[in-house]
C-alpha cells in the first residue's frame, strides 16, 4: 500500500509546474513584404522556417500597410525579405527600422539586372517587376539560397535540395511559356496594360510594350485626358486587340481607354502583382505565371484584330 503511494506520488510530481519537458527549439523567423515573394521563400524553405508574409492576397504591393506587430517582427526577424527597386512605396520606413535594429535583409531587386521603365513617368528609373520573367526569378532563388544558409537552424542540406528543386520548376516554366507565347503571330505580340508591370516578360519572351493606361510604374499614379488619347492612337495604330487589367483593381480605366480607343478592343484580366487567394486561379506564384500565359495566348490570337 505504501508502495503503490510512493508511485502516484512520483507520477504527480513529474507534471508540477516548473518540472515540465524542454520547450522545442524555435524555429527560424523569416519575414518577407510580397505575397509573391513569400511563395517562393515557403517553397525554397520548406518547414525549416517560420515564414510570415506581410501582402494579403489581391492587394496592391505599392501601397499596402502592415500592423504595429508586423513592424515589430521585421525587426526581430532572423530574414526578412523584400522586392526593392521601389515596390514597397508604403513599407520602406519599415525596412529601413528593420534593418537599423540588425535583422538581416535580403533584397530581391538587387539578385537581378534591373531593367529601366522605357515610357511614362518613371522613364530611365528601374523597373521593379521582375517576377513576370521566371528566369529572374533563378537569380533570386540563388539570392536566397545564399542569405539562409547563414541562418541558425536551417540544414544546408535541405535548403540546397529545396533551392535546386524549385530552380528546376521555374526552368520548365520559362520553357512551357516560351512555346506557349509561340502560337502568337508576330503581328500581335503587343501588351497593353493598366500600369507598366510587363517590361521583363516582354524583354524575355520578345513582346512590344505599347503602353500602359496609368503612364508610370505604380499604381498611386493617375493618367490625364492627354494621356489617354495618345495610348488610344498607339492603340489603333498597333492594332492591338486585347488589353489586359490587374485581376485585383477595377477596370474602369481600361474600360473607358477601351471605349476611347473607338475599336473593338478586348479587357482581359491578369494576376500582375499579386496572388489569388487559396481558391483563386494564382495561390501560388507558378499558378499566376501559368494563368496569365494562357489568358495573354487568348487574349492576342482569340480576339478579333481591330482594324488601325
Amino acid at each position: 500500500m505504501r508502495r503503490a503511494a510512493l508511485v502516484a506520488a512520483l507520477a504527480a510530481a513529474l507534471v508540477l509546474p516548473g518540472c515540465s519537458q524542454p520547450e522545442e527549439p524555435r524555429q527560424p523567423q523569416v519575414v518577407v513584404t510580397t505575397n509573391i515573394l513569400g511563395d517562393v521563400v515557403q517553397q525554397v524553405l520548406g518547414n525549416q522556417a517560420e515564414v510570415t508574409t506581410l501582402m494579403q492576397p489581391n492587394a496592391d504591393p505599392h501601397s499596402f500597410e502592415i500592423s504595429a506587430r508586423d513592424a515589430a517582427l521585421m525587426g526581430s526577424a532572423d530574414l526578412v525579405v523584400s522586392n526593392g527597386l521601389g515596390l514597397e512605396e508604403g513599407l520602406q520606413q519599415h525596412l529601413d527600422r528593420a534593418a537599423a535594429a540588425g535583422a538581416p535583409m535580403l533584397v530581391a531587386g538587387d539578385a537581378i539586372t534591373a531593367i529601366p521603365y522605357g515610357s511614362g513617368d518613371a522613364e530611365g528609373t528601374p523597373d521593379p517587376h521582375f517576377w513576370t520573367d521566371p528566369t529572374a526569378m533563378i537569380k533570386v532563388v540563388d539570392a536566397l539560397e545564399e542569405s539562409a544558409r547563414n541562418i541558425e537552424g536551417i540544414d544546408p542540406a535541405r535548403l540546397a535540395a529545396g533551392a535546386e528543386a524549385y530552380r528546376q520548376q521555374l526552368a520548365a516554366l520559362d520553357a512551357d511559356m516560351a512555346q506557349a507565347f509561340a502560337a502568337i503571330p508576330d503581328g500581335r505580340r503587343a501588351l497593353v496594360t493598366n500600369h507598366h508591370v510587363f517590361g521583363y516578360l516582354a524583354k524575355r519572351f520578345d513582346f512590344r510594350v505599347v503602353g500602359a493606361v496609368i503612364p508610370g510604374g505604380t499604381t498611386l499614379a493617375a493618367p490625364g485626358a492627354g494621356d489617354l488619347r495618345q495610348l488610344s492612337e498607339a492603340i489603333r495604330q498597333a492594332g492591338v486587340p486585347t488589353i489586359f487589367a490587374e485581376s485585383s483593381q477595377p477596370d474602369r480605366l481600361v474600360q473607358v481607354l477601351a471605349s476611347e480607343a473607338g475599336v473593338n478592343v478586348q479587357v482581359a484580366a491578369l494576376f500582375t502583382e499579386s496572388l489569388s487567394g487559396p481558391g483563386g486561379a494564382a495561390p501560388t506564384y507558378l499558378d499566376m505565371m501559368r494563368a496569365n500565359t494562357g489568358r495573354i495566348v487568348h487574349g492576342l490570337t482569340a480576339s478579333p484584330h481591330p482594324t488601325p
